[in-house]
């Protein structure tokens, strides 16, 4: 059984740093790349980052380049988010997820399996 299990600290000024991890269960987590996705309230489910398998490729949402990172690290099981320059529109609950494949996308459509969820808050 597929589980994901979110945590960090979830609140912050603006211009401020947050991470995110992710502790993965239940399958071969090398075996597919990871993502983080958002939800800010009134609004879909949009697409963050992704991390391939290995961790050697990452794609990125444009209103987040050159400010989020993400990594894993095969041997936790674990996928992190490190958030950096934080803006008041960062606000919503984060969501850890697998993707479908080995190679991530930036279609939030191909994330399957979802952890509960971390709000993070940044206050202006």
């Amino acid at each position: 059984q597929v589980q994901l299990v979110e945590s960090g600290v979830g609140w912050v000024q603006a211009g401020g740093s947050l991470r995110l991890s992710c502790a993965a269960s239940g399958y071969t987590f090398e075996n597919y790349s990871m993502g983080w996705l958002r939800q800010a309230p009134g609004k879909e489910r949009e697409f963050v980052a992704g991390v391939s398998w290995h961790g050697g490729n990452a794609i990125y949402a444009d209103f987040v380049k050159g400010r989020f990172t993400i990594s894993r690290d095969n041997a936790k099981n674990t996928v992190y988010l490190q958030m950096n320059s934080l803006k008041p529109e960062d606000t919503a609950v984060y969501y850890c997820s697998m993707h479908k494949s080995a190679w991530g996308t930036s279609d939030a459509r191909d994330y399957h399996y979802w952890g509960e969820g971390t709000q993070v808050t940044v206050s202006s």
